[in-house]
Parts: C-alpha cells; sequence; structure tokens
C-alpha cells in the first residue's frame, strides 16, 4: 500500500492528474482504473477521478498483486535471418509487439519465439525471455535474442558498451538543413502522457547520428546510427527537430505535419500517409561480436514492402503531382 498526503499550499486538481504525477510508474489511465476498482481512497473513503484534491488529505493506493500469466507458446511465422545454439537474429515485422505488456499477452514476438525454440535467456522478468533490446511496434526490421543467460549478458554488455554497430532507415518530413548531424539530447517519460518521450535535461543522455541520403518534395531519406538506445530515441529526437517520422501519430508525424503546407502539397501529403499508416522507420542492419565464438557478425535487410512501395511512388511524383 501507497500512502500520500497532500502537502501544504498545493493548489487543488484532479485526483488522477495529482497522482500521474506523484508515481511516475503509473499512467493517468491506470490511476482511473484503481479509482474505479475501489483501490484509491482519501480519508478512508472511495473518491473520484475528477476528485480536487485538497491540502492534508490522506491518499492509500492498494496495488492489486498481479497475476502471473503463463506464457503460450503460439505458432506465428517468423523471419529468421540467422540462428545458433546461443542466439537467433529476427526481422520483426511492423505490427508486432515485442513482448506481452499490460493488455496484451498474446501475438508478440515472444509468443512466437517460445514456440520455435526450446530455450530463452531468463536475465529479465518472466514475461520477457530471450529479449536483449526492442522496438517499437510499428517499427519493423532486426532484432536479436538470447537463448542463454551468458550470451544474454555478453550482448547486453556490448549494448551498454555502444559497440553494437545499428543503423536504421526512416522517412521524415521536410527538408534537412544539414546534409548529416549529431543529435546528444536527454529524454525522459513525459507526465502528462506516459507513452512519450520528451526532451528533458534530467532524462537519459541519447545521441542519434543522421545523414541524409536522398531529398524529396516534402520529405526526406535519412540513414540513422545509433549510439545509445532508448526508448522512441530517434521518434523523439526527429520531432524535436521538426522533421517527425512519416506517419508517427505519437509525435506529429501524421496530419499536424502537413497542415501547414500549400494545398497542392498538403493533398500530396496525404496520399502520402494513405500509404504509411504507421510510422516510417525500419531497423536495416545490426552487427555484434558473436558473445561465444568472439566472431564478428553484421547483417542486412532489406527496406519492408510499405516503405518500398511509398518511395517508389515519392519518387514517380515529386516533380509532377496531380491529386
Amino acid at each position: 500500500m501507497i500512502e500520500i498526503i497532500v502537502p501544504q499550499n498545493k493548489q487543488k486538481e484532479r485526483i488522477d492528474k495529482f497522482l500521474t504525477h506523484e508515481l511516475s510508474d503509473f499512467s493517468r489511465s491506470r490511476i482511473q482504473q484503481l479509482i474505479d476498482e475501489e483501490k484509491i481512497t482519501i480519508n478512508g473513503f472511495p473518491t473520484k477521478a475528477n476528485h480536487r484534491v485538497k491540502t492534508s488529505e490522506l491518499i492509500r493506493i492498494v496495488i492489486p498483486t498481479p497475476k502471473k500469466l503463463e506464457l503460450l507458446p503460439q505458432n506465428i511465422p517468423l523471419k529468421i535471418v540467422f540462428e545458433d545454439t546461443y542466439l537467433i537474429v529476427v526481422n520483426k515485422e511492423a505490427g508486432m509487439v515485442v513482448h506481452p505488456a499490460f493488455g496484451n499477452y498474446s501475438g508478440t514476438l515472444v509468443n512466437a519465439l517460445l514456440y520455435h525454440c526450446k530455450n530463452l535467456s531468463s536475465v529479465n522478468d518472466y514475461l520477457r525471455p530471450g529479449i536483449v533490446h526492442r522496438l517499437d511496434k510499428d517499427t519493423s526490421g532486426l532484432l536479436v535474442v538470447a537463448k542463454d543467460d551468458v550470451t544474454h549478458r555478453r550482448l547486453a554488455e556490448q549494448f551498454m558498451n555502444r559497440t553494437i554497430k545499428r543503423e536504421y532507415l526512416t522517412i521524415v518530413w521536410g527538408l534537412m538543413k544539414e546534409e548529416s548531424g549529431r543529435i546528444e539530447m536527454c529524454l525522459a517519460r513525459s507526465r502528462k502522457d506516459r507513452t512519450k518521450m520528451i526532451i528533458q535535461s534530467e532524462g537519459k543522455l541519447a545521441i542519434t547520428n543522421y545523414q541524409v541520403l536522398e531529398d524529396h518534395r516534402i520529405c526526406s531519406l535519412l540513414k540513422i546510427k545509433l549510439e545509445t538506445g532508448r526508448t522512441h530515441q530517434i521518434r523523439a529526437h526527429m520531432s524535436h527537430l521538426g522533421h517527425p517520422v512519416v506517419g508517427d501519430p505519437t509525435y506529429g508525424g501524421r496530419h499536424k505535419s502537413i497542415l501547414g503546407l500549400s494545398q497542392k502539397d498538403r493533398r500530396y501529403g496525404i496520399q502520402m500517409l494513405k500509404m504509411m499508416p504507421r510510422q516510417a522507420l525500419h531497423a536495416r542492419c545490426i552487427g555484434f561480436i558473436h558473445p561465444i565464438s568472439q566472431k564478428w557478425l553484421y547483417f542486412e535487410s532489406e527496406l519492408p514492402n510499405d516503405m518500398e512501395a511509398l518511395l517508389k511512388w515519392i519518387k514517380s511524383n515529386d516533380v509532377n503531382f496531380q491529386a
């Protein structure tokens, strides 16, 4: 149980908003759910999400003991790029969640891996066996998975020491001022929206290097090299620069990005969004030292069909677009 006393001179604000700020690990929707379940009380009495907290009120939060779910192997097709006794490299399709989490317990990469192989590392919690790093649900591309704990720890050390090579391809809105650049900005989870990362000096350092591969009418194709692997790093950094990833609904890469365009370019942008319902971001390559053999391994994957089709359309319509 958690107890919080509303501090002196605290301005009146909704309890769900107040607790979202106080409890960094809980989203506002989770707080509201606990209130509906009467797990949150004020001075011993149930409350409502719109209650405005007052000085000296005693808030008690009872956190239900989570039920340990059984992870079920599922016969889901996997694109396996490499596999041996110690690890697997897969080419994840957009739309697949990497591991089970609240509200999403099946159909994930982990469920597919459990069906495919007998052993996965146990370094992480039971919901993330084998998972050394992750990709967002709607980001496609290469990901390495560990089959045992020694392999897992040695791979994790390479990520921590920034010796793993990772490159992404992405299509962003607008034309970049520089042909290449380095972004060093700290990222932290937003207190207003727990699903987003924001630029914040108190956050964790995130380093993104980019290079322009192609300039187009209202967008650019970039190659991205990561030195760190923070949550939503590429998406948050590019959005902060004013060049959100095309199709990204969380960081302004959908309709917000075309509002300031001319009428003709806006029609062009709308067509792009119809072709790209997810963020146009692909983990193209990964390179690392094999934890056991000590050999350098390097893998590449081609652009997925949706990004390839979008680029082809862009190139054919750059000059004479007719809506």
